[in-house]
Formats: structure tokens, C-alpha cells, sequence
């Protein structure tokens, strides 16, 4: 008996340790918090809802009614000024809208992405995703190397060689609307954008024909819909993967990201065998990237990996986005009945039955251009991006010790009466050549070195889609429509932009 007494009270008495131990590391943690609290609270933000979680209590109700997360920052940002806090156990995030401290933050490579969001995205529950690629890699170094051997592919100059497939993805979203208009059916703008927008990136950018519209049950569409709901759990809540019924949801999501990633393998292997051997190849972007990496001194099995997570992020980063604002733009358009015949007489006089758009013709389009802009001010599909602060620094007067979040959400700068005149007013003569030019409060493709490396891509595309479609078609809403927009990381018409479609009259010639 003495024996398992003594082997008792030295359990005991260890418990006891560990319990002096755990509550002076908790005390101490608290400490630590109000530290922070202390040299960060001279900043003005809205109150927290506890001391350690901060305003999350506030952000997660937002979320639970139903309204656009973003809206809330809105709201803060038109309270608190031009630069507030928000606390979370002892992270701090600044939200900035300062145009000065914008330019001088996103337009500098010495503030690294912010790890708290852009590390997470290496993996998606476990499986590699995003992993190193340009818009997650916080090394500069790393990040240089990826761009340098991207930026050939998606040069305005090259692109511009490769209009000829952009014209022919479009025209057969086209017919395929032709089709929806001889049936007098009602149909989902925002369902046909996804399809032509998958169908543009897979033709040009890797020779890939996946005619969605016409064959909807390839697995790729589904699988990149997956991962987009998959990140927008993952981000935001860290215990979401503990609950046994979310493990089902997951293993699709695992699935998915693995499908990605091992299409991405093969379509990469296939090409590189088919230079290997001399066979004649697309000239896509694929054969551009290829042939620049080539060009590297040295090719390891890290830049590989890195092709793939570059692959990843290309298809998630731009076709939903594109997608997004093209049904946007019909969602205007289909209110604003002026802007919109506007619109189509621009599209009459430069491209007039002309079947082939031609670079030179997009040029000419400037109202177009205009039209979306503005959309882009209204409905920015990447609604912002985040910095990682380390130095002190000054921002509208007030000075701020380094080791913070900077926030710079381009939906609430594009909202604020103070850059835009009425700024829920959609009006694309914002953005007349000869107006005068947003001082670094619209941002839909970030700024700076790590700006949007695919909006060049993104531009010809969504402008050679809706010149088409203009030019064709007349289209009108269904009455009734809920015009809300739904945060699964960007935004969308919660409505799908439900039309009917008819024929202008208009048979473009070749």
C-alpha cells in the first residue's frame, strides 16, 4: 500500500506542478494581451466584445445576418477614420483606407503578405493548395523568381497574340445563348460566365478543350466550386475540421484540391514530353511559362511544386472572379436601361457585325471600359489584401509602433463618400478618360509589385465576352431578384442574374 501511496501523491503532486505551471503561463498570456492592448488602444476602433477575442463576437454576427462582411468594415471605416483597430487574443489588424499610407505600404516589396491569412493557404484541410505560389509566397526572393518567369505569359503584348482563342471561347458561349434565346428560356448569367471563363483559361492559358457548355459534368468546374467553399470554412474557422459532421464536406474538399493539383501534373508532364520529343505544341501561356523557366539556371523539384501551386492559384484566383463581374455588369446594365444603350452603341460603331474582335477594336471600346471599371468599384471580386507591418509608422497623424495586420479592403475605399461622389450611384463616367484618376483608393487588382499578375488576362477576357454579348443580344431581368451579395471570399450575385435573352438582329460576319 505504501508503495501505490507514494506512486499517488507523486501523481498528485506532478498534476498539482502542471496546474501551477498552466495557470502562471495563462496569467501571463493575459499579461501579454493587455500589453498589447495597451500599445495599440490610442488608435481609434470600435469596442471589443471581450478581452480576448476582441471584436470577433461583432464580425461573426455581421456574417450570421445574412449581411456582406464588408459592409461592417464600411461602417467602421466611415465611424473610426481613415485608419482603425480590431483585436484578436494578441494579433492586431489596422484597417486602412489612407491613400497615402496605401501607396506607400502595397506599392513597396518591403511589407511581406500577411502570414495569418496567406500561410494558411499553403494546405486546405491538410492538402497541399495555394502552397508557395505568387499570391501566398511571403519570401521575396521566391516570389521574384515565380514572376519573373510568369510575367512573359501575361504581358499585354502576348496576350494580345493569343485574342484570336479568346474570340473563339466567346462565340461559343454565344451560340450557346443563341440557343437559350430560340427557346425563350430563362437562364443564369452568372452559370454561363463560370462555364465560358473555365473554357478561356483552360484554351488559352494550357490548350485544354473542356467545352463546359456543353458538357457539365466534368469534374473540374465542381471541384474548383469545392475549393472555394472549402477555403472560406478554413479561414474562418479554425475548429470547423473537429466536428465529425463537417468530416464528410472536408473529405470532398480534399478531394477536390487533389484533383487540381494532379490535373495540373499531368497537363504540365504531357506538355513538357511533347516539346521533349519534338512534337508541335499550343502556343499558350503553358508554352510561354515553359519556355521561360527553361531559361532558368537551375530547375529543381521546388520549382516544380511551385508550377503546380501557380496552377492551383490561376484557376482559382481568375475564373470565378471574371465570372463574377461580367454578372455584375449584366446586373447593372439590366437596371440602368441609359448606360446600358450607351453601351451597345459603342459596341455598333466600333465593332459593328464584325465577328473577330481584334485588339485594336477593345482599344477603341472606352465606354465599355468604363462600364467595367465601375463595376469593379462597386463589386471588386478580390475584395482586398492584407500586409504585414514591422516598423513603427505614421498614418493620418497618428504614430503606430510595428507588429501589425494592415488591412486594405478595396470594397470599402470604393464605398466611401470620401473618394466617390454618391458612391452607391453605379456611374461609369467615374472613369472618363479625361476624369480625374482615383488616388489610390481603387484597387481591384491590388497595387503595386504584388498587383494581380492576370489582370490583363482578366480585362481582354471579360471585355471581348460582353462586347459579344452586347452586340447580339438584348437582355432583361426577372422581376424580383434579390441583388445581395453572397462573401465566400469574393463577391457574387447571390441571384445567380436570372435573364431572358433575345436576338438583337445582329448575324456577325466573319
Amino acid at each position: 500500500m505504501s508503495l501505490y501511496s507514494l506512486i499517488a501523491s507523486c501523481i498528485g503532486y506532478v498534476l498539482v506542478c502542471l496546474l501551477v505551471f498552466l495557470l502562471i503561463a495563462f496569467l501571463c498570456y493575459c499579461l501579454y494581451i493587455k500589453y498589447i492592448h495597451m500599445k495599440f488602444d490610442h488608435i481609434p476602433g470600435p469596442p471589443r466584445d471581450s478581452f480576448f477575442l476582441g471584436q470577433s463576437q461583432t464580425i461573426l454576427r455581421a456574417m450570421s445576418d445574412g449581411r456582406v462582411l464588408h459592409d461592417k468594415f464600411l461602417e467602421w471605416s466611415e465611424t473610426y477614420g481613415p485608419v482603425y483597430r480590431l483585436n484578436n487574443l494578441h494579433f492586431v489588424m489596422l484597417c486602412i483606407t489612407c491613400p497615402d499610407t496605401t501607396k506607400e505600404i502595397l506599392m513597396s516589396p518591403k511589407y511581406p503578405k500577411d502570414k495569418l491569412v496567406y500561410k494558411r493557404l499553403f494546405n486546405l484541410f491538410g492538402i497541399r493548395f495555394l502552397g508557395n505560389g505568387l499570391v501566398t509566397s511571403q519570401d521575396h526572393e521566391q516570389w521574384y523568381k515565380q514572376r519573373r518567369i510568369m510575367d512573359p505569359a501575361f504581358s499585354s503584348l502576348y496576350l494580345q497574340s493569343q485574342v484570336g482563342t479568346f474570340n473563339e471561347r466567346a462565340d461559343k458561349l454565344m451560340d450557346k445563348l443563341a440557343t437559350v434565346a430560340d427557346t425563350s428560356t430563362t437562364v443564369s448569367m452568372q452559370h454561363m460566365f463560370n462555364c465560358v471563363t473555365l473554357d478561356v483559361i483552360t484554351k488559352v492559358a494550357f490548350g485544354v478543350d473542356l467545352n463546359l457548355l456543353n458538357d457539365s459534368d466534368t469534374p473540374f468546374p465542381k471541384a474548383i466550386e469545392m475549393c472555394l467553399k472549402g477555403m472560406v470554412h478554413y479561414l474562418r474557422d479554425v475548429t470547423f475540421q473537429l466536428y465529425p459532421k463537417n468530416w464528410k464536406f472536408i473529405g470532398k474538399v480534399k478531394e477536390s484540391a487533389e484533383l487540381l493539383r494532379t490535373t495540373g501534373k499531368l497537363w504540365i508532364d504531357e506538355r513538357n514530353m511533347a516539346i521533349r520529343n519534338g512534337d508541335d505544341v499550343p502556343k499558350d501561356v503553358l508554352a510561354q511559362i515553359l519556355k521561360s523557366a527553361s531559361s532558368e539556371e537551375k530547375v529543381g523539384n521546388d520549382d516544380e511544386e511551385l508550377m503546380l501551386d501557380n496552377f492551383v492559384t490561376f484557376f482559382i484566383a481568375g475564373q470565378e472572379t471574371t465570372a463574377n463581374q461580367l454578372a455584375f455588369a449584366v446586373m447593372e446594365l439590366g437596371r440602368l436601361p441609359e448606360i446600358l444603350a450607351k453601351a451597345k452603341q459603342e459596341v455598333d460603331d466600333v465593332i459593328g457585325m464584325k465577328q473577330e474582335i481584334s485588339s485594336a477594336d477593345l482599344g477603341n471600346m472606352t465606354y465599355l471600359s468604363q462600364v467595367l471599371k465601375e463595376t469593379l468599384r462597386l463589386y471588386p471580386t478580390a475584395p482586398g489584401t492584407s500586409r504585414y507591418i514591422s516598423d513603427d509608422i505614421t498614418i493620418n497623424g497618428i504614430r503606430i509602433p510595428g507588429g501589425f495586420t494592415g488591412i486594405f479592403n478595396s470594397y470599402v475605399c470604393g464605398r466611401m463618400a470620401a473618394f466617390f461622389d454618391d458612391p452607391l450611384k453605379f456611374d461609369p463616367e467615374r472613369f472618363h478618360p479625361d476624369a480625374a484618376k482615383p488616388y489610390y483608393c481603387y484597387y481591384p487588382f491590388s497595387l503595386g509589385p504584388r498587383s494581380c499578375l492576370g489582370q490583363n488576362f482578366a480585362q481582354i477576357e471579360a471585355k471581348l465576352v460582353m462586347a459579344k454579348l452586347l452586340q447580339r443580344f438584348d437582355f432583361s431581368l426577372l422581376p424580383g431578384q434579390s441583388f445581395d451579395v453572397l462573401d465566400t471570399g469574393s463577391l457574387r450575385p447571390k441571384s445567380g442574374v436570372m435573364c431572358k435573352i433575345r436576338h438583337r438582329g445582329n448575324t456577325p460576319s466573319g
